[in-house]
């Protein structure tokens, strides 16, 4: 965590630093239990997501509350704007002299996922028109590799798990199970080598954690708050 990218990340970025540091728990548990290289995939997380960190208010986990800078934006500017992570991203690693292993990372976490929130906008703004999806897509690739695919899942997880207003065991599978089977079945995960055992070994690493995370922010009654019995 010395790195000074990373210590630029998290002094330029602070959502987005505390974000990787979860992901890399997540992807670390889950390539453990797939007998994938645990290391690797942790390393990875915490570099991937660099490349916002110049423009880190156009990013929910940073924006803290405020109002969205991309109410401003049209939706085709902003998947212009949340694409660009990708490409300064990987700028960024080649300027600081990171391995392509570790810029894979970068590349491949959305593969070509489609940004729905935007496209499904545009589709209402413009309702006269044919809308391409084609510009509302990441770059790619998709993922390569075994570890850079568990990133995918780690990332998409992670977010969507910052909604849950209610956050019990069941809720937390049922997130999971749903995120992996939507990424399964849109083909990002085709070129990656997950098997189906795979994917199940990665559902249940990543519940133990979140369930594991959730749980220790429980505030628990002090003796004093206690009922009696």
């Amino acid at each position: 965590m010395n790195h000074p990218l990373l210590k630029r990340l998290a002094l330029e970025s602070p959502g987005t630093y505390h974000h990787s540091l979860v992901i890399g728990s997540l992807c670390e548990a889950a390539a453990e239990s797939i007998g994938a290289n645990s290391l690797l995939a942790r390393i990875g997380a915490y570099y991937h997501d660099v490349g916002k960190m110049e423009i880190p208010e156009y990013f929910v986990e940073n924006q803290m509350g405020l109002r969205s800078k991309h109410d401003e934006l049209s939706p085709t500017m902003s998947a212009i704007v949340i694409k660009s992570h990708i490409t300064r991203g990987r700028e960024l690693a080649e300027e600081n002299d990171l391995p392509d292993r570790i810029i894979a990372f970068i590349e491949e976490h959305h593969g070509t996922s489609l940004m729905s929130f935007f496209y499904n906008k545009a589709k209402e703004l413009r309702p006269d028109e044919e809308v391409s999806d084609a510009e509302f897509r990441y770059p790619g690739p998709k993922p390569q590799s075994r570890e850079t695919a568990i990133l995918m899942l780690a990332d998409s997880v992670e977010a969507a798990s910052r909604t849950l207003d209610d956050p019990k065991p069941a809720r937390i599978r049922n997130l999971i199970k749903r995120l992996i089977t939507d990424k399964f079945q849109s083909g990002q995960l085709s070129e990656s080598t997950l098997t189906l055992n795979d994917l199940q070994g990665i559902e249940d690493a990543f519940a133990k954690v979140l369930m594991g995370a959730f749980h220790s922010r429980v505030d628990y009654p002090t003796r004093e708050e206690e009922k009696p019995a």
